[in-house]
């Protein structure tokens, strides 16, 4: 196995006397497409709000590409190439699908401040914009205001979003929670072109076993807080305690 891009060790985060993730530890390869499931409760969203700094860890350590990120704000990580999308929409809907990118563009920089004056003057930033929507295939969307496109529309440009910040690592929260069977394939289509391309690292989180097993080279099941299973497609979906935990199935012998 190459060096993992990110390292996680016995990371644990408690809330009074609540453990809501239980060292936690996680090694997760170059361009690897790794998936983190569960019943809900089980630590995810926890787990990645201390990926993304969005919390800080009450213990453990977190290594992104050699370096502790252990507890840094949200924006530091996200300029050292960790980027994250959430279960609602994060955009801005009064913009356009454009406007939004290069607001994400702008932002490598530290003008999102002033990015109207800077995106409106700047070639290079919106031609980046145009590159990105005509990767994810929304160039036909660009002019529109992102609060009335469709919904599965909105994800992918949320998507979009997340990618102008150049990152490596990318936190993928239920990416098609809400969507209609046409657009979950839309979504993992975009996902599986975007791994191809030896650019990008994925962490997702998501419900859609369908999803998890079309994507995933490898599946980490959470239970409790605490790791349960890390292993391939094949090796989760045949494991006992995993259908009992996060399937709710019973053994033969207490079904009996």
């Amino acid at each position: 196995m190459s060096t993992p891009i990110l390292q996680v060790s016995n990371l644990t985060k408690r809330f009074g006397g609540v453990t809501a993730v239980s060292d936690v530890s996680l090694d997760v390869a170059p361009t690897e497409t790794l998936a983190i499931i569960g019943p809900n409760g089980a630590g995810k969203t926890t787990f990645y709000n201390m990926l993304s700094g969005r919390m800080t860890p009450t213990s453990g350590l977190i290594v992104f590409e050699g370096q502790d990120i252990t507890g840094l704000p949200p924006h530091r990580i996200s300029r050292l190439g960790v980027s994250r999308s959430f279960q609602i929409n994060n955009i801005f809907t009064e913009m356009t699908v454009r406007e939004n990118v290069e607001v994400a563009l702008t932002a490598l920089t530290g003008d999102s401040r002033k990015w109207f004056n800077v995106a409106s003057r700047n070639g290079p930033v919106q031609d980046k914009a145009d590159a990105l929507l005509d990767q994810l295939s929304l160039s036909h969307l660009a002019h529109q205001r992102a609060g009335v496109i469709s919904y599965g529309d909105k994800r992918l440009v949320e998507i979009a979003v997340v990618l102008a910040t150049e990152p490596r690592l990318v936190l993928l929260d239920e990416p098609t929670a809400g969507m209609t069977p046409s657009e979950t394939r839309q979504v993992t289509d975009l996902v599986k072109r975007l791994s191809e391309t030896g650019q990008y690292t994925f962490l997702i989180t998501e419900h859609d076993m369908n999803v998890v097993f079309d994507l995933a080279h490898r599946i980490l099941v959470m239970h409790r807080g605490g790791s349960l299973v890390l292993g391939t497609p094949d090796e989760v979906k045949g494991h006992p305690d995993v259908r009992k935990a996060y399937l709710g199935e019973e053994s033969e012998e207490n079904a009996a």
